[in-house]
């Protein structure tokens, strides 16, 4: 993308009546953000579901003046710019309608070929939550995920701190420009972030600072990710429209149950009744449901020994697998007389045993 390039795509997103998926409709039928701008009026006009009103400032001299402020803001910072278009922009936020225009990034971010999940919650976070959060992310590493979130207080910073203390990648996607921080205290983790993923923002450094914006920050955090996990939520709140922001872009939701005294487990419990998420109640559950394979660099590596030591349910598991060649985990569970949840884990412990294996389709087998 030239410095031309990125000045026209910079005023088509000043321009205040066109958002992101009009912008989008724009480009298709002018070929380019340059395309539209220079386009005749009566011919946008010809587009289907483009009106007077919506094009009426296109083409204020404004548009460009602000596009070259905002330019110089961004080579100043070395921020990193992706166009929609662009091979490098994020696969899976491509393929959502509403996706930014451009991203803006800062830091050492790297999705290529890798497990990106999303974790929200409450800002008001209880302490079993931190605990959850933390034992999530510790369990998941193995599988070196990236995490997501939203840089705020309680279950985002939660999630960010677990992610760098195993050296994950964590992405934190802002809701504002990338010439400020919020909340100001979370200034301190700033370095450390960006040294293990980074942040993205669709927002410009000129932008005013609006509550609302959070609620847009929050379909990069659903669209960015193959699945949102929810740890605790009350009965309203914006992890709740991340969830519903995921449902709508078909990724798999997670939520963690509580009691349905706790005013923070009521929305997840909601998730959970209303079928809008999985039921989480181990970290395991998460590759499970989304048929995470260890890679083979990924494995630990466990020296050949001919008597590996199991305990009782392992060894029931390792028995029927034997006698069995390869089968789902459900079925495993299921003769073994064992809860899936608790077989998922046994599963894994046998794997970094060397004593069983994953296989496509949540198979397993005796190695």
């Amino acid at each position: 993308m030239s410095e031309n390039d990125l000045i026209y795509i910079l005023a088509l997103q000043h321009v205040s009546r066109i958002g992101d998926t009009i912008a989008k409709k724009l480009i298709a039928h002018c070929g380019s953000a340059e395309g539209v701008l220079k386009e005749k009026k009566q011919n946008l006009l010809k587009i289907d579901g483009i009106g007077a009103i919506t094009i009426s400032d296109l083409y204020a001299q404004n548009h460009i003046e602000a596009a070259m402020a905002e330019l110089e803001f961004i080579k100043a910072e070395s921020i990193k710019c992706q166009y929609f278009k662009d091979e490098d922009y994020p696969e899976r936020l491509k393929h959502c309608i509403d996706s930014p225009l451009l991203l803006f990034s800062s830091g050492t971010i790297n999705l290529n070929k890798k497990h990106v999940i999303s974790i929200v919650g409450t800002r008001k976070i209880t302490t079993s939550g931190i605990a959850f959060c933390e034992k999530l992310v510790e369990d998941l590493a193995i599988y070196d995920p990236i995490i997501i979130s939203g840089f705020a207080y309680g279950t985002d910073i939660t999630a960010h701190k677990a992610a760098i203390k195993h050296k994950l990648q964590t992405v934190g996607c802002l809701a504002h420009g990338l010439n400020q921080i919020y909340p100001k205290t979370h200034k301190k983790y700033v370095a450390e972030v960006e040294n293990n993923g980074g942040f993205y923002t669709d927002f410009w450094s000129s932008d005013a600072f609006d509550r609302n914006n959070f609620l847009k920050r929050n379909r990069i955090i659903a669209g960015i990710s193959e699945a949102t996990i929810v740890i605790e939520s009350a009965e309203k709140g914006g992890s709740l429209v991340t969830a519903d922001i995921a449902n709508s872009y078909n990724r798999d939701v997670f939520a963690v149950p509580g009691r349905t005294t706790d005013s923070l487990s009521i929305g997840c419990n909601n998730l959970i009744k209303q079928q809008k998420a999985h039921l989480l109640s181990t970290p395991f559950d998460v590759p499970y449901i989304l048929n995470w394979q260890l890679e083979k660099e990924q494995q630990p590596v466990v020296q050949k020994q001919l008597f590996v030591e199991l305990d009782t349910d392992e060894k029931a598991v390792y028995n029927y697998l034997k006698n069995h060649n390869k089968e789902l985990l459900d079925t495993i569970a299921i003769n073994c007389k064992l809860p899936t949840y608790k077989t998922a884990s046994i599963l894994l412990n046998m794997e970094l045993k060397n004593v069983v294996r994953p296989l496509p389709g949540k198979l397993f087998e005796v190695v």
